[in-house]
C-alpha cells in the first residue's frame, strides 16, 4: 500500500518496514523493502500509477536484509543506478563481507542467504553530493556505510535506520540492531546541526513524521 506524504512522496508500507517513492529530478526509490515484499512494493506502484521501470534512481540508506531485498526481484523491469555509502555499496556489490568480528556484522552475514545481490550498478555516495534535490549525509553506526538524504526542496529527510519512530517521537538505532550505537549517536547530533529544515522524516522502522521532522530529530539530539 502507498501513502502520499506529500506530492510527489509516497511511503510504501511493508513487513515492519518502509520504503519511499520520491518524484524528484527523475523517479526515485528509497530503499527496497526485504526479499519477501516483492508484491507488497508492486502493489504500491500500482497506487502511485507509475510503473517499476519508470525508476531511474535508487537510493540505499544502508545496506541490510530489509532495505536491500526486493532489489533483485525488480529486475530487469528496474534498471536504475543504486546509490550507497561506500562501505554498504561493496557489500552490494559482492566485494566484500560485512566482517563477523561485529554482532551486527555477523548478523548481516546470516541474513545474506535470503539477500540476492541485484544486477545493477551500484555507486559509492560521498558525503554532502547532491542527487537530484536531496543531499547525502554520512551517518555511520547503525551500519558503517549508512546515509540519510535530505531534500530541503521538497522538506523531507529520509533518515533509514539512524533513527526509528515510536508515539510521535524519534529514538536512537538501538545496539542490537548497530555497528557502533556510540557512533549512532554522534551522527544523530551531526545530521541534527547540518540539515536544513523539514517537515517530513521518513524513517525505516515506525511511522513518518509528517509536521516538524527537523524539530523532532533537533530534540532527539538534546535527550541523547
Amino acid at each position: 500500500m502507498a501513502t502520499e506524504l506529500a506530492a510527489g512522496v509516497w511511503r510504501f508500507e511493508l513487513r515492519g518496514v518502509s520504503a519511499y517513492l520520491v518524484d524528484d529530478d527523475v523517479l526515485t526509490l528509497v530503499d527496497a523493502g526485504t526479499p519477501w515484499d516483492e508484491a507488497s512494493i508492486r502493489e504500491g506502484f500500482a497506487d502511485t500509477s507509475v510503473e517499476v521501470a519508470d525508476v531511474e534512481r535508487v537510493l540505499l540508506t544502508h545496506y541490510d536484509l530489509d532495505h536491500v531485498g526486493t532489489l533483485a526481484a525488480l529486475t530487469p523491469e528496474l534498471d536504475a543506478t543504486v546509490y550507497a555509502g561506500a562501505f554498504d555499496a561493496a557489500i552490494l556489490r559482492g566485494e566484500r563481507s560485512p566482517p563477523l568480528r561485529n554482532h551486527k556484522g555477523a548478523f548481516q552475514r546470516l541474513a545474506g542467504v535470503f539477500t540476492t545481490l541485484p544486477d545493477l550498478d551500484v555507486k559509492a555516495v560521498a558525503d554532502g553530493e547532491r542527487l537530484g534535490s536531496f543531499t547525502a549525509y554520512h551517518t555511520p553506526g547503525h551500519t558503517p556505510g549508512h546515509v540519510a538524504y535530505v531534500s530541503e526542496t521538497l522538506g523531507v529527510a529520509l533518515l533509514g535506520d539512524l533513527v526509528s519512530e515510536s508515539d510521535g517521537d524519534l529514538d536512537p538505532s538501538e545496539w542490537i540492531l548497530s555497528y557502533d550505537t556510540g557512533r549512532v549517536l554522534e551522527s544523530i547530533r551531526e545530521l541534527a546541526d547540518r540539515a536544513p529544515p523539514f517537515e517530513i522524516a521518513g524513517v525505516g522502522h515506525g511511522d513518518p513524521i509528517t509536521s516538524g521532522g527537523s524539530d523532532a530529530l533537533a530534540a532527539l539530539a538534546r535527550r541523547i
